[in-house]
């Protein structure tokens, strides 16, 4: 059997020195590290647990979690290994090389065999005391159990009740706010929740869900007004970034309603979703609002849900009030959350073909031109034919750069919108300065290496400099787009939040993009920032641009997957351009994002849904 991971010398710091017998051979393979070897050998001392076979389950559990899965399916283990390297891998932190690149097979040693392995497991003292869970043959660490557990019976909770709106009334506010057949499918959507506590709205980009959420909240005013009530409405995302398009969007779709009507959807602030719980001081995974401090809110909307991790949409659940409407809005096919758990996806399977299903889609595209949408379409359905098809066939929407040396089509794209942003900047100007950073995206799927945001930040910055003949030293060189990178409670800014260094008459400043809220500080106040002319595809979610460049690594590299070609597609309002040979194409739509999770199953989908086999993309 050929592993997929090189093998650790004694400099590498994942490298576990005292780890010995399964644990210290694995470990030496690379297919676990250091960290995952001290949680398993720190358990098992914990409880009195010798076995080796059940410590090497240990530290696999550990690393999938680290590749954002909830749990290990034992009987999949041998899929993180295969002779021609097409398997589903667990990608986890540190397992590619500078460019994504998978070093050269290696051959590992023999896994234990799997059904003494699994009875082992299953009754070993971990399982025994509770510091594993072991469920359908899925091995879980009990915090992740318990917090699948939590949001399964949150929204079991939610589902024995239901809200009893006055029937004239709605049919009268949604024929107003959707008029004719165009707005069909929103207003079936928005029929749909204000009958039910949970709604889990789906769709693609520009199908309308914003559109829906804004029609639902007139509709759920109106209720409100007619017995004498004030609706309290939060409206939250993941991320500031995520956060502001959401205020945005909803502005823009109420501008098509009556004055009465955008009245009653004025003034909704969005914010992130840690702004909504409050954070609790010194525990970043706890919050002030939890079971026995509710929100007041009785409409909680969550756009780009496919980003909520189950750690967060299990303290989001407790935070609700019961008999509050909680809407849950994404696409499920786009990339995950990066820590562990594929929360939305998981609900779409796991309520499939259910009766009582909150689940509620939204098809028909709206945001962008008839290519793009052929691409995002092909990408979906893991059609390569369709998706080369598209990209070969030449359109001003979709743009295919197969070049070896991408240079000169990456500098024609990228350094207007870099030249647009400084000369605002220069002027001063911080909302043109703010407006251009949404021109031109180059997006790509590393962080390192020469298909990677480090080296083309640095190539465009080279590009800048010989335009202008400012050599850019200062790390607060007008212009500069900013990213924030982790979040300031002090400041009130959050991960994923933009911004630029703009002249003000007092010396440069940054202005940032926080949420809705545009913030003007010292660039010496921000710590975490980097440089945004290029950022990952990871980072992009919840944002938009009228124009993205799409930068595929080598089709070696093994997080290049379908998810990920899509949501960086998908974020083009006007035009898309893609970077990369047919072999990268194919590899990308040919390669699956797969997380373990027994969410799915555990709702009613199939068992093939712990690994995403019954995926929403198909």
């Amino acid at each position: 059997m050929s592993e997929l991971f090189t093998a650790l010398d004694e400099q590498d710091p994942r490298l576990a020195l005292r780890a010995t017998g399964l644990l210290g051979r694995f470990n030496r393979a690379g297919l676990v590290t250091s960290a995952d070897c001290h949680l398993a050998r720190t358990l098992g001392a914990l409880v009195g647990e010798a076995d080796e076979s059940v410590l090497l389950a240990v530290a696999l559990t550990s690393r999938a979690v680290r590749g954002g899965s909830v749990c290990l399916e034992l009987g999949a283990v041998a899929d993180l290994t295969s002779e021609s390297g097409d398997g589903p891998v667990v990608a986890a932190p540190g397992d590619a090389d500078a460019s994504g690149a998978m070093p050269a097979a290696l051959t590992l040693p023999e896994f234990p065999e799997l059904p003494a392995w699994a009875d082992a497991v299953a009754g070993s003292r971990l399982v025994a005391q509770g510091v594993l869970r072991w469920e359908d043959g899925l091995l879980y660490l009990d915090r992740y159990h318990e917090q699948e557990t939590q949001v399964i019976d949150d929204l079991a909770a939610r589902a024995r009740s239901r809200p009893d709106p006055e029937p004239a009334l709605l049919e009268r506010s949604l024929a107003r706010v959707f008029p004719g057949d165009g707005f069909a499918e929103q207003r079936d959507a928005a029929r749909t929740a204000a009958h039910q506590r949970t709604t889990v709205l789906t769709g693609g980009p520009g199908t309308g869900k914003t559109t829906a959420v804004a029609g639902l909240l007139v509709a759920l005013v109106e209720q409100a007004e007619a017995r004498g009530e004030r609706l309290r409405v939060a409206l939250t995302a993941p991320t500031g970034k995520a956060a502001a398009r959401l205020q945005e969007a909803v502005t823009e779709s109420a501008g098509g309603f009556t004055a009465d009507d955008r009245e009653r959807v004025a003034g909704l602030q969005a914010s992130t979703l840690h702004r909504l719980l409050r954070r609790h001081p010194g525990n970043s995974t706890r919050f002030r609002h939890h079971r026995g401090n509710r929100l007041p809110h009785d409409v909680v909307v969550v756009d780009e849900s496919s980003m909520v991790s189950l750690t967060m949409m299990a303290r989001l659940l407790e935070a609700v009030r019961p008999e509050a409407r909680l809407v849950l809005v994404g696409d499920p096919d786009q990339l995950s959350s990066v820590e562990a758990g594929a929360v939305l996806s998981d609900l779409v399977r796991g309520y499939r073909g259910r009766p009582d299903s909150p689940v509620v889609a939204l098809r028909t595209g709206h945001r962008y031109g008839a290519r793009i949408g052929a691409l995002a379409d092909a990408l979906r359905r893991g059609d390569a034919d369709a998706a080369v098809e598209v990209l070969a066939a030449g359109h001003d929407e979709v743009e295919w750069v197969t070049d070896d040396d991408p240079s000169s089509a990456l500098r024609r794209a990228a350094l207007p919108a870099a030249l647009a942003v400084r000369d605002a900047a220069l002027a001063g100007d911080a909302d043109r300065a703010l407006a251009a950073l949404d021109r031109h995206r180059l997006l790509c799927a590393h962080r390192e290496g020469p298909a990677g945001v480090r080296h083309w930040n640095r190539r465009i910055e080279q590009w800048l400099t010989a335009e202008t003949g400012d050599p850019l030293f200062e790390s607060a060189y007008l212009g500069r787009p900013l990213l924030v990178t982790a979040n300031d409670y002090r400041l009130g800014v959050y991960n994923g939040d933009s911004g630029v260094v703009v002249s003000r008459p007092e010396g440069r400043r940054v202005v940032l993009r926080t949420g809705t809220e545009v913030l003007d500080l010292a660039p010496s106040r921000l710590g975490d920032v980097e440089t945004m002319h290029a950022l990952t595809i990871h980072k992009s979610q919840g944002s938009q641009a009228d124009e993205v460049t799409v930068l595929l690594p080598d089709e070696e590299s093994r997080l290049l997957t379908r998810e990920l070609f899509y949501t960086a597609v998908t974020r083009a309002r006007q035009r898309v351009r893609v970077v990369g040979d047919e072999q990268a194409v194919r590899a990308a739509i040919a390669r699956r994002a797969q997380r373990a999770s027994g969410l799915g199953s555990r709702l009613g989908a199939s068992p093939d849904a712990r690994l995403g086999r019954a995926d929403p993309m198909t």
